[in-house]
Parts: C-alpha cells; structure tokens; sequence
C-alpha cells in the first residue's frame, strides 16, 4: 500500500486528483488514484474491472460501484496564504493563518517589516520588491493571496502579478476610491475583467472591524468561507505525507473519517497518522472518540493476527456517549489501514 502514497505525492498538483478507497465488500481496501482524467494507480483489479464508472466520478463523496462502497475524496493541496506586505495588520493574519493550518508566506521590500513577518512565525517571508517576490509564487487553486502593502502603488504591481496565476482567492485592502483607482489601472492595461471583478475588496467580512486583530479576523473568516465552499479536500497535509514517506519500514497506521452526520467535530476526509510507539501526526477531532481509535490503530500494528484494515463506527449520541461527558452528539465511520 506504500505505492499508493508515493503515486499521491507524485500527482500532478494542477490537475483534477481523485484518491479512492473501497470501504466495504470483497474489494474492501483497493485503493486507486486518478489524475487528470485517468486511472493512474491501484492497488487491485477492482477499479480496473469498473473503469467508466470510476473515471465519471468528479466531486468527493462516497459511492456505490458493483455493490461495493467506495470513499472519494478530490484531493486538494496544503493550503497556502500569501501575504502581500508586512505590516501591522499582517502579523496578526500570519498568526491565525498558521493556526488554521495553513502555510504562511510574506512578500515585504523593507528589511525591518520582513524581520517582524519573521518573529511571528510566517513559514516563509521574502524580503524584496513584490513584483520578483511574486514571480516566484506560482498559485495554484489552493493559494489565498492577500494584499496588504502601504500603498496603491504597491497594490496595483501586487494585483498586476497575481491576476496572471491561478488562485483560490484575492483580497485587497484599502478604500474604495483607492481599489478602484488599482481596478481602473489594471483594466487599462488589459487584465481579464472576470478576474478583476472576483477580487474580494474591501477585504474581509463586513463584521465593523477596526484594530489591526479584528481586521485580521475578517480577513480570515472570508478565507474560511471560500475555503469551505470549495470541496477539495487536504486531509493529506505536507505534515502526514512526510511522516508517512519518512521510512517506509517503520509501522503506522491512517485513520480517516469516511461518514459523519450530526455535530462530530471534524468533517469527512479529516486524518491522523499513528506509530506503533505512541506518537500522532494530526487530529480527528481529540477526546474519547481519539483515543478509542488510537488504541484500535496501536492494536493493529502490535498484534501480529489483528486486520490491517478495520472500519470503525461511533456513536457519539448515545448513553455511552452521555457517560463519558462527549458533547459534539454526531457520528463518524473511521477507517484505520495499516501502512
């Protein structure tokens, strides 16, 4: 099965990426991938065997294929914020950018503003002008780009660069004669209408922000809004792929969440790693529910007779539920492999 995941990491990142699993039946645990329209991997003849049906599905979900379940998710990317300045009101969007998960980078042309993007622990800042920062930022449809600088100037060379790449998101800060005074530039110069009218600008949701930390709020509560709206999912992170790949002898085992309903706390696609010796890559959502799996999982990968793919059910509604002071009321399927 470790195939499965080095054909994950090799995937092309700007096509469309499907990873599937059986989850029930005969076939239960083939694993497939298909990339841009075709089958590119699998771990069994199954996927083969109902290749027009396979290659119909588009979005994630789970479906039924010769009377067998199979788990799809549309695989995304890390998700990627890019800030376009560094000032006061950046820090504070790095900081709740990195604890949504996202990889944070900085573009800043003044050395002591790129040190302060640094201190907050931006992933990555680069302290030049913005137009050769930005030439080394492909985009992808997972990039969040949020510009942020001192001026319109700065602003319309921002938007100039940004507007050429594929993107999940534009915002610009700044009053309304100054966004249309960069729209009208830009415009002029013949940027594509549809891209400019997408910016979202003023930047953020209108909750009467004011400090640089309620600003930084809005800014990424309408990232979140964006995000979720769009359901490719990125329950593989940069974090679980490298541990996964790290050493392909160690023993570990993947939890995913393949059903929920009600108020379980993390949603469809969410993973978690867990080694033989304890330790965990990610969250499926903490507590009772947590540990219970981490237990099933170190089982697995120590008893040398237990299955190395189990489907998990959990009621978080019931009276054991109540006992044990669980307060989400939902219920999750969790399928652990073996890696």
């Amino acid at each position: 099965m470790f195939e499965f995941y080095t054909a994950l990491d090799s995937a092309n990142p700007n096509a469309q990426n499907l990873a599937m699993t059986v989850i029930d039946g005969p076939s239960f645990g083939e694993k497939a991938l298909v990339s841009g329209g075709r089958l590119v991997y699998e771990s069994g003849s199954f996927f083969s065997a109902h290749e027009s049906e396979v290659l119909a599905l588009a979005d994630g979900g789970t479906y039924a294929i010769d009377g067998q379940s199979v788990f799809c998710e549309l695989l995304g990317n890390e998700k990627k914020v890019v800030i376009c300045g560094g000032g006061h009101i950046s820090i504070p969007i790095i900081t709740m950018g990195l604890m949504i998960g996202c990889r944070v980078t900085v573009i800043e042309d003044r050395p002591s503003f790129a040190d302060n993007a640094r201190r907050a622990g931006a992933t990555e800042v680069i302290c030049d002008d913005f137009e050769h920062g930005l030439a080394g930022i492909p985009g992808d449809e997972d990039t969040f780009f949020v510009i942020v600088t001192r001026g319109h100037r700065h602003d319309q060379a921002c938007l100039r660069s940004i507007v050429r790449k594929p993107h999940a998101y534009i915002g610009m800060i700044g009053s309304r004669k100054r966004v249309a005074t960069v729209k009208e530039a830009l415009l002029a110069e013949g940027a594509d209408p549809e891209v400019i009218e997408r910016v979202y600008t003023p930047i953020g949701l209108k909750i009467g922000a004011e400090t640089p930390e309620e600003i930084a709020i809005a800014i990424l509560a309408e990232i979140i809004q964006v995000k979720n709206a769009n359901k490719r999912s990125c329950g593989y992170s940069r974090e679980i792929m490298r541990a996964i790949l790290a050493d392909e002898g160690e023993k570990k085992a993947l939890a995913t969440i393949v059903m929920r309903k009600g108020s379980a706390p993390r949603e469809v696609g969410t993973k978690m790693l867990f080694f033989a010796d304890g330790r965990t890559v990610g969250t499926i959502g903490g507590g009772c529910v947590e540990a219970d799996v981490q237990g099933k999982a170190r089982r697995m990968l120590l008893l040398p007779d237990a299955p190395k793919r189990q489907l998990f059910h959990v009621d978080m509604t019931g009276r054991d539920a109540e006992d044990e002071g669980m307060v989400c009321g939902g219920i999750i399927d969790v399928l652990v492999e073996a890696i």
